[in-house]
């Protein structure tokens, strides 16, 4: 080895003089200067990128746009192009950040320059987010927690554009054991089984409920197809001595209580 190379790294180098046409001066790129494009100047963007990154990491997200939050996720999906018109046109597509996360593969794709990558960064994102939310519920009083129940509840349900309905199953000590999605409707209708809510309830060894699903017209009331349904998954759920604590419409920027407002 010599000067701290190695024999074959020499012979690397004294291959890429040979190479090299003569009467060809070689130096190293100026700053401005993009490898791979001919030695023109770099595309604006990738400054961009790089100050964006470094404003994200120094200051944090609170003082960012939401767009300029986009921007910084579809770095991942999308390379060497601006993406920021993509994440302006994302925003008013969908209204804020909140509803790009949770738009469907379907309605993502409609917009152009969207990606199947996106639509993939999208999805991680929303599953990091729940399961964040759904890590401060799990192994909890349902009761004593109740604002970050309400909190995940929306994080899962509010922007969604059909109803899911889920339940919360709770042991005798009113301790979260389990989070399941029963059932996925249409825009205003999402069907549920009382035989069913029951039947898991006694796999779960379950000692009380609390009901949740989401009204896509970001209207919380009730309906009277609501309050049936719910009448009919108590009186199932007394036959087996299971309480249902609760059932909980999320609306886009609000909630409804069954329990609050005299229904249970």
């Amino acid at each position: 080895m010599r000067h701290g190379f190695s024999e074959a790294a020499l012979r690397g180098l004294e291959e890429l003089e040979r190479r090299i046409p003569s009467g060809v001066e070689t130096k190293p790129l100026a700053p401005g200067e993009f490898a791979g494009y001919g030695g023109g100047p770099s595309p604006h963007y990738m400054g961009h990128r790089a100050r964006l990154r470094t404003r994200f990491l120094t200051g944090g997200h609170a003082p960012m746009p939401e767009y300029e939050l986009l921007e910084l996720l579809l770095f991942n999906a999308i390379e060497r192009i601006d993406v920021k018109p993509l994440a302006k046109k994302l925003l008013a597509t969908f209204g804020d950040l909140n509803g790009v996360i949770a738009a469907s593969e379907h309605r993502l794709l409609q917009v152009r320059g969207t990606t199947k990558k996106v639509y993939l960064q999208l999805r991680l994102v929303e599953a990091f987010a729940h399961r964040m939310a759904q890590a401060k519920i799990l192994e909890r009083c349902a009761l004593s927690c109740w604002e970050d129940l309400i909190d995940y509840c929306r994080t899962t349900m509010a922007h969604r554009d059909t109803e899911q309905f889920r339940i919360l199953f709770l042991d005798n000590k009113n301790m979260v054991i389990a989070d399941e999605e029963q059932a996925r409707g249409t825009v205003n209708h999402v069907p549920v089984y009382p035989r069913e809510v029951v039947k898991r309830a006694l796999e779960l060894n379950a000692s009380a409920l609390i009901l949740v699903h989401n009204h896509p017209s970001g209207d919380p009331a009730p309906s009277q197809a609501d309050i049936t349904m719910t009448d009919q998954i108590v009186l199932a759920c007394q036959a087996i001595d299971v309480r249902v604590h609760d059932h909980v419409i999320i609306g886009k920027n609000a909630e409804n209580s069954f329990r609050s407002l005299g229904l249970l």
